[in-house]
């Protein structure tokens, strides 16, 4: 059974950063695409910061030079660094993992998604 389970979530004010972390179990994390996303109230679920299996890293343009997403294949663990933080980064912030072929953050690519962890940005 594959698990994907969120952590680091909480609330800061503007300019803060938090570090979000995403544990994966029933799959080997290395052999997969794997993703963030987020969903504000009233919004679309949109594709943050995607890493493939060899390491390549792909940004939405609104949080490129603030957001770093990384991996750890030896803990089967994906981060995301999340610096510089606004009140529009404010959402439910899920893990996805992908065993497909690598298309960045497209969402239908992902099979399985964690429950989430929740970031709130103040002004």
């Amino acid at each position: 059974q594959v698990q994907l389970v969120e952590s680091g979530g909480g609330s800061v004010q503007a300019g803060g950063s938090l570090r979000l972390s995403c544990v994966a179990s029933g799959i080997t994390a290395s052999r997969y695409n794997m993703g963030w996303f987020r969903q504000a109230p009233g919004k679309e679920r949109e594709g943050v910061a995607a890493v493939d299996r060899h390491g390549s890293t792909v940004y939405a343009d609104s949080v490129k030079g603030r957001f770093t997403v990384s991996k750890d294949d030896a803990k089967n663990t994906l981060y995301l660094q999340m610096n510089t933080l606004k009140p529009e980064d404010t959402a439910m912030y899920y893990c996805a993992a992908s065993p497909h072929l690598w298309d960045g953050c497209r969402k239908d690519q992902y099979d399985y998604w964690g429950q989430g962890t929740q970031v709130t940005v103040s002004s």
